[in-house]
């Protein structure tokens, strides 16, 4: 992620476009005419050690889940962007199709585990300050009671592998939760994520087996960065 910077990554990801956007422009100084050769996207560290999250999120499975899972969506997406590199300066789009789901997955992949990683800290989880946040919550929802229940359900609900997801949505401001098959699949236009929850299972079996909701109440109740997650929500509407 050295090429972006955080209001333009959040901006991405809102749009919904999540990867195939950030290609476009991440691809575009790798055409033949362009001036200067595209950086390739990095892993960004974790802003803990691996653990740090203990004994809600083991170390075993943070380090997997970062340096190998994660790893996989940059390396992948860094591919992705090579091929589509490799088009533009060909003009055979034959392959285009299956290009396009490669930076859909591994672009959406990429940038929900970036935000994961921040979205939780040591201490974390009860509810969010006084503040934005707390109060699109409770405009949106009613409460932060029934958002939590909300939040959780869907999150539960994720059918095979996916993400459950809190979005701002600045056409109305609004807050939305979704959920996510995959990374990519049944995102919703204009939103930008801001709070997001791997069930993936590779992101809670050791500690948590096949036990989902184990992991997700531990997410919600000792995980969650609020301060984090006010922030992204303050980007996401414009404020500085």
């Amino acid at each position: 992620m050295s090429d972006l910077d955080r209001r333009e990554f959040l901006s991405l990801a809102g749009r919904g476009i999540l990867a195939t956007q950030l290609l476009l422009t991440g691809t575009a100084n790798a055409h033949p005419k362009g001036a200067k050769a595209r950086m390739p996207h990095e892993l960004p560290p974790l802003p803990y050690a691996y653990d740090a999250l203990e004994p809600y999120y083991d170390a075993q499975t943070v380090k997997l889940h970062h340096d190998i899972h994660h790893a996989a969506y940059v390396k992948g997406l860094n591919a992705a962007e090579e091929k589509l590199a490799q088009m533009l300066a060909s003009g055979d789009f034959a392959a285009v199709k299956s290009v396009c789901k490669e930076l859909a997955f591994h672009g959406s992949g990429h940038i929900l585990h970036s935000i994961l990683w921040t979205n939780m800290k040591p201490g974390g989880g009860g509810e969010p300050g006084k503040g934005p946040l707390s109060r699109l919550i409770v405009k949106c929802f009613g409460s932060f009671e029934a958002f939590s229940k909300l939040f959780l359900a869907a999150t539960n609900a994720v059918e095979g592998s996916g993400w459950g997801i809190l979005a701002y949505r600045r056409d109305d401001d609004q807050l939305v939760v979704l959920q996510a098959e995959k990374h990519q699949d049944l995102t919703q236009w204009g939103v930008t994520p801001i709070l997001v929850c791997d069930v993936w299972e590779h992101a809670y079996y050791l500690k948590y087996q096949n036990k989902r909701p184990d992991w997700t109440a531990a997410f919600s109740q000792h995980l969650v960065n609020w301060d984090d997650v006010e922030a992204r929500l303050k980007a996401a509407m414009g404020e500085k």
